[in-house]
């Protein structure tokens, strides 16, 4: 809007105030379409927010509806500290005895001979390691098979501390360190991974630093410096009077579903028991009625009316949104043939509050968890031709299906509120410009009228004069 600034000159009205107070009138219903574009964009917000909500209780939903919650199986173990247990989600409930003969160890070396620091010169050449495994008194070795031996060259400036980094780089399956103790510094080596097929033997050959050949090992062709510190043997164990080897001591696969631990060897079977993961369905259920209960208080709180302040919440008194309450309560106030033993949610100990949300009665959630087949079918048992059959999880699903579709009451009133927003849009900007359009009339007619004054004011005053000079007396 221009800014007025010389009416009124010529005739001394005070036209600027009088234009502008008539524009303010002309202009005083953007207010209310600003107000009614506020409305609408909170509106379209809250049905935003609501579409979140209905996500998050068919997600819930579904995960009840699923087989593989119900299938869940969890294990225990009677002493960890020798046997542990990962996994178990699909392991068939059951009870298994494992007793440990030996764990898997990885080969280890260390250098008889002491260097005095980890920056002493260990000579030129070529150390190559070679996996595979040993027999009982080393006096055979048998390749890895697929694994080729692995070499590294060494300069003469190559220090144990640059050896130890050349090993750790390579992927010869070796690791080595450096450790400190009372009579010097020795060069440690262990094949990375445990299992008798994961020992190793290392041949040198030296160029023109000496030093090599006292890190070689080999039994086979001569005595080493190298001394052995522990063997590379495999994990033994029995399970349910099965004898079990594996080069780890992780066991997957001896129970299906199920990874077994080694820890600790022991005489004394460990006992690991596999039973329902009766938690991980508490756990959904409770899941389920947060986001059942965060649906139900929000829209309760966007359709409040305060009689205290006089204020309604966003979507007070809308139909569309009435309607969504009413769809949210119906699975809760209908019985399902589903379950004999679970008719209601209130069997199960979901029993709905007086405020529309749900509360959990832990016991009687408790008790239900004890008959699983039962609370799967009231939660999750479709029945295609009779509807009224349908697990309670599966209506919510369904349900928030329908209202998520693009057909739905979400997607429809959303689309309206913005059509109105974009109506209010162009309202807005059609007032502006008729607003703008009165004011450079208001502008030009009193531009005018001043104009006009002005001459008749001057005119009066040029007439005045005359008079005045008539009637001056003559001398």
């Amino acid at each position: 809007m221009a800014t007025i600034t010389s009416l009124g000159i010529g005739s001394g009205i005070d036209i600027n105030s009088i234009v502008t107070q008539l524009v303010a009138l002309e202009r005083r219903p953007l207010q209310l379409m600003k107000t009614d574009a506020t409305r609408l964009q909170e509106q379209v917000s809250s049905f935003g927010k609501m579409q979140s909500l209905y996500s998050g209780l068919q997600t819930a939903s579904n995960a009840l509806t699923g087989a593989s919650l119900w299938s869940r199986s969890a294990a225990t173990s009677s002493d960890a500290s020798v046997v542990s247990s990962t996994g178990g989600d699909g392991a068939a409930a059951g009870n298994y005895a494992v007793s440990v003969q030996a764990l898997a160890t990885s080969q280890t070396l260390a250098s008889g001979t002491t260097y005095t620091a980890a920056t002493s010169l260990v000579g030129s050449g070529s150390l190559s390691f070679q996996l595979g495994t040993w027999n009982a008194d080393q006096s055979a070795f048998t390749d890895k098979p697929d694994a080729a031996a692995v070499s590294i060259e060494l300069t003469d400036t190559d220090t144990l501390q640059s050896l130890r980094d050349k090993i750790n780089a390579s992927s010869a399956g070796v690791s080595a360190s450096i450790v400190s103790d009372a009579t010097g510094v020795r060069l440690s080596l262990r094949s990375v991974s445990t299992g008798a097929e994961n020992g190793f033997r290392v041949a040198a050959v030296e160029g023109g630093a000496p030093g090599l050949a006292r890190l070689a090992y080999d039994p086979l062709s001569a005595p080493s410096d190298m001394q052995l510190s522990q063997s590379a043997g495999n994990a033994r164990a029995v399970v349910n009077g099965i004898a079990v080897v594996s080069a780890s001591n992780e066991l997957t696969g001896v129970i299906e579903g199920l990874t077994l631990r080694l820890r600790k060897e022991s005489a004394t079977p460990v006992d690991i028991a596999v039973t329902s993961d009766r938690s991980a369905v508490t756990a959904a259920i409770k899941t389920f009625a947060d986001a059942y209960n965060d649906l139900s208080r929000y829209l309760g709180e966007q359709t409040r009316f305060d009689a205290a302040s006089r204020t309604g919440g966003p979507l007070q008194g809308d139909s569309a949104v009435t309607g969504l309450q009413s769809r949210l309560r119906g699975p809760l106030n209908a019985s399902s043939g589903a379950s004999q033993v679970f008719a209601r949610l209130s069997d199960a100990g979901l029993e709905l509050q007086r405020d529309g949300t749900l509360k959990i009665n832990q016991p009687k959630l408790d008790g239900a968890t004890d008959k699983l087949q039962e609370l799967q079918k009231a939660f999750a048992h479709s029945d295609i031709a009779d509807p009224a059959n349908n697990g309670f999880a599966r209506r919510f699903s369904e349900m928030a299906g329908q209202v998520l579709s693009t057909d739905g009451s979400l997607s429809t009133r959303t689309a309206g509120l913005k059509k109105l927003i974009d109506k209010n849009t162009d309202s807005q900007t059609r007032l502006n410009d008729r607003v703008e359009r009165f004011q450079q009339r208001l502008v030009q007619q009193y531009t005018a009228m001043d104009a006009t004054v002005a001459r008749l004011n001057s005119l009066q005053s040029y007439v005045s004069q005359q008079i005045a000079a008539l009637n001056r007396p003559r001398l």
